[in-house]
């Protein structure tokens, strides 16, 4: 039934199994796996700190929060553009 609300010929986007959860404008930090995150090279080997820490805290809203994950204090300069909070 959703597909009734799209604009006629189109279908909303699926996500496969190991597809990135990115965008033109990064990845979403709020819903990406640890193997996504690791995949962005800035945040490679810090995955799965960041999806424990958000499973235990709740979403992100900003970059700085990042910086309270054990591992990257000191690191998420230079991240904007690469991760978003959707």
């Amino acid at each position: 039934m959703r597909d009734a609300l799209l604009p006629a010929g189109r279908r909303p986007a699926a996500r496969r199994a190991g597809e990135p959860v990115s965008a033109p404008d990064g990845i979403d930090i709020n819903v990406a796996t640890a193997d996504e995150i690791d995949a962005l090279s800035a945040l490679k080997g810090h995955g799965f700190e960041i999806v424990r820490y958000r499973e235990e805290r709740g979403r992100f809203d900003a970059l700085r929060q990042l910086e309270e994950v054990p591992g990257l204090t000191g690191k998420v300069a230079g991240l904007d553009g690469m991760v978003r909070f959707g």
